[in-house]
């Protein structure tokens, strides 16, 4: 099972079949398998805040969502995160595309990358980072436990070693 196969299986085991995400391409490998397999619900949002509200509206609903962004739109979801996911308590794992790394071309990405992470601990928010598939079964469903029973968000940073190199 490679790397998109794997997070799609983790979705399923965990009854997660709301997912919602900003297009882009290296997600990509995960979304495809998803808009192909009737178990899932998939919604293309415009904006990364946007992608929040619609998974925490889901889950309030009772439908466990997730939420794919790439690192440079992590920025635009903070404040959604901060006033409305964080204190309302849910369960949202984000798979972000982490940006800016070894190998990025776009100077634009570089800051937002570098940034993500310490965001994250200033927000509280736990977070994994993925550079290859060894053990990858076992963290993400680890990651999955930790974002239910504590019944906060969480990010899965899926880096560019991870998902083949492809930045765009």
């Amino acid at each position: 099972m490679n790397w998109a196969e794997q997070i799609v299986q983790t979705l399923k085991d965990w009854d997660t079949s709301m997912v919602v995400y900003v297009p882009d391409i290296s997600i990509h490998q995960v979304t495809s398998l998803i808009d192909e397999d009737p178990y899932f619900r998939l919604v293309s949002a415009t904006r990364e805040e946007e992608a929040i509200g619609i998974a925490v509206g889901s889950y309030a609903t009772g439908r466990n969502a997730s939420v794919f962004m790439q690192s440079s739109g992590f920025g635009n979801s903070i404040n959604a995160l901060a006033s409305l996911c964080i204190p309302a308590r849910t369960p949202i794992p984000m798979f972000i595309n982490m940006r800016g790394g070894p190998g990025e071309f776009n100077i634009a990405q570089v800051a937002m990358g570098r940034a993500v992470i310490p965001i994250m601990d200033q927000l509280g928010l736990p977070h994994f980072v993925l550079e290859d598939d060894g053990k990858m079964d076992k963290l993400l469903d680890g990651a999955m436990k930790l974002c239910h029973a504590n019944r906060q968000p969480l990010a899965i940073c899926l880096t560019q070693m991870l998902h083949g190199g492809k930045i765009a």
